[in-house]
């Protein structure tokens, strides 16, 4: 068997683990895969009687229609750089790591176990939104077989980019205990900053120029573009959805990640 052939192998197998590893920690599985899910329930609720607008045959879009987006978009962070960052070094903090590296495991088989499960988790997380959307809050979903080809590779997209940020933040935390209080304040200050929990285009602009620096902004848009009718695209910078622009800023963070991890991701820590 080739040294690739085996790498992936052991990869997948590790998927399965690290799945099963995650929905066994029932705080991560509330504030990385629930939490969307609870936010978009208080969202529909408590602005049940509010319009975010209308579409052009006159209805109103309501509460859930118009956060429904912006969740699955915070999910696809939350599963991602969240999760894995306090995960990763929750495991470096604990001899995890270290142990490890000294099995045959290949640290690409790793990276694969790690991503596959915010591939997975993501996956059931975004389904569940969409269900809850759908038959709880009546939100209409696209018909339109491009829109969902445009949630597609803009959520994959949005996945392995948020994965591989992850990896790399995980070398931030001095320790697994502080973890935690590190990367969380980092993704509910990109999530407010972000149009998730405020209406976007409701930011003064300079908040909202500092916002198109980071993936969470490109991510919600993309999202809107998909599940929001076109009318709205009034209320985005530009008047776009930019679907092109979307694609060259996560592809950018991808690239800016990947390297991040290269210098930084240690079995151990430096100073262990």
């Amino acid at each position: 068997m080739s040294g690739v052939t085996r790498a992936l192998r052991l990869g997948a197998l590790r998927i399965g683990y690290e799945v099963r590893a995650y929905f066994r920690q029932g705080d991560t599985v509330f504030f990385t895969f629930l939490f969307p899910v609870v936010m978009l329930t208080i969202f529909s609720v408590s602005f049940s009687e509010a319009s975010f607008g209308q579409t052009a045959d006159g209805d109103d879009i309501t509460a859930a229609w118009f956060f429904l987006p912006a969740m699955l978009a915070a999910g696809v962070l939350l599963s991602g750089l969240q999760n894995l960052a306090i995960d990763i070094a929750l495991e470096k903090s604990n001899g995890t790591l270290k142990r490890l590296a000294g099995s045959p495991l290949p640290i690409v088989s790793y990276f694969i176990g790690k991503i596959g499960q915010s591939l997975v988790t993501g996956t059931a997380q975004a389904l569940v939104l969409l269900l809850l959307g759908f038959t709880v809050f009546q939100v209409p979903l696209p018909e339109e077989p491009e829109r969902w080809l445009d949630f597609a590779w803009i959520f994959l997209l949005g996945v392995i980019t948020s994965a591989i940020l992850g990896i790399a933040l995980s070398a931030v935390p001095r320790s697994g205990a502080s973890a935690t209080a590190v990367v969380i304040p980092i993704t509910l200050v990109l999530q407010f900053i972000s149009g998730v929990y405020l209406r976007f285009s409701d930011l003064p602009e300079w908040l909202q120029n500092v916002a198109a620096v980071f993936p969470l902004k490109w991510m919600a848009q993309g999202m809107r573009s998909v599940f929001l009718p076109d009318e709205l695209v009034a209320l985005e910078q530009n008047e776009s959805w930019d679907l092109p622009g979307i694609a060259i800023a996560l592809l950018i963070w991808l690239v800016a990640g990947l390297i991040l991890t290269r210098l930084t991701f240690r079995w151990i820590r430096r100073d262990s």
